[in-house]
């Protein structure tokens, strides 16, 4: 009998080294803060799923890391992208796409030997409603808060989560 399939939370290395790559700078990355979604603080939420539909990973960002790490791989000024997070406060439809690119390349974060695939099954913007269901996910405790820095553009929050029932 084979035990079953688990998500695991990637190293903050793993997390680093990946972003870093993504974005052609290094970025730093430490211990940081949860992210959670307020009336006042918008995140994004990359939602992952099994073979079977099932969500097993959450990647959520806080606006900042959202619009710095979309901004940085599309290599969009860096004072657009302050500027959508200090003064527009949610992100114009090319950062969007930019991040959707950046969360569909995140999910190999998930993907390592003794755990289910992983793929990006939706994006859902800073400001767009987040399901009550995903809502609920977010509170899990099996999770990675990092505070990330993308050189040039700023400082954000990241959070990964494996809800309940997905490890």
């Amino acid at each position: 009998m084979t035990a079953p399939l688990t998500v695991v939370l990637p190293e903050i290395k793993d997390v680093k080294d990946m972003l870093s790559g993504l974005v052609g700078k290094p970025v730093a990355v430490a211990p940081g803060a949860p992210v959670t979604p307020t009336e006042r603080s918008p995140v994004s939420v990359a939602v992952y799923v099994d073979p079977q539909m099932n969500v097993n990973a959450l990647c959520v960002m806080d606006l900042a890391l959202s619009a710095y790490t979309g901004g940085a791989l599309a290599l969009l000024p860096p004072g657009g992208c302050q500027d959508a997070v200090e003064e527009d406060g949610e992100l114009t439809s090319m950062l969007t796409e930019a991040l959707y690119e950046v969360t569909n390349v995140l999910s190999a974060l998930f993907n390592v030997p003794g755990a289910p695939h992983s793929k990006l099954h939706k994006l859902i913007a800073p400001g767009d409603d987040i399901d009550g269901d995903i809502a609920g996910m977010l509170a899990a405790f099996n999770r990675l808060d990092l505070q990330v820095e993308v050189p040039g553009y700023g400082k954000g929050n990241l959070s990964l989560v494996v809800p309940s029932g997905a490890a």
